[in-house]
């Protein structure tokens, strides 16, 4: 009986340290939630100054392009730079909205729903392994006082022979 309780000792204390970790862990989801929001946000800047930026280039390639004489192909030079740089600002755009749309709003919505699900399984185990242990407890006694009652029965068994 005593190796049964080791065992439930140890699976309970394995269970109490992983949901520990879970606890734990909360502010380091947090902080990183906060970090990349601040970081879709700084992205979100960055992207319309790039727009500007781009447009304003537009204008100096199309300038170029609509003059007369040897700027024409400086003009076409730049409107090819600026629609590639439109393609990485586009990239940026899709990472951008990645980064919120599928890491940063389903950790957002999921950490305190992590947090009440910690809490309610911290609760129902600290509620279970008590009454296990008492159950344990209470059966192991229950064998001791009859491994006692067949001892005596045998003993007065073998008096009577």
């Amino acid at each position: 009986m005593e190796s049964v309780e080791k065992e439930c000792g140890a699976l309970g204390g394995l269970f109490q340290a992983i949901v520990n970790d879970m606890k734990s862990s909360y502010p380091v989801w947090e902080d990183f939630s906060a970090k990349a929001t601040k970081l879709h946000s700084q992205l979100r800047t960055t992207i319309l100054a790039a727009v500007a930026f781009l447009d304003a280039f537009q204008k100096v390639a199309d300038m170029a392009t609509n003059s007369r004489g040897a700027t024409r192909d400086i003009g076409s030079a730049l409107t090819r730079m600026c629609m590639r740089h439109r393609s990485i600002e586009a990239k940026l755009r899709h990472f951008t909205n990645a980064l919120m749309e599928g890491l940063v709003t389903p950790l957002q919505d999921r950490i305190e729903e992590w947090k009440k699900t910690a809490n309610q399984l911290d609760k129902d185990h600290a509620k279970e392994y008590k009454r296990s242990r008492q159950e344990i407890k209470r059966k192991s006694l229950d064998t001791i006082k009859l491994q006692k009652k067949a001892r005596k029965g045998s003993a007065n068994h073998l008096q009577l022979h």
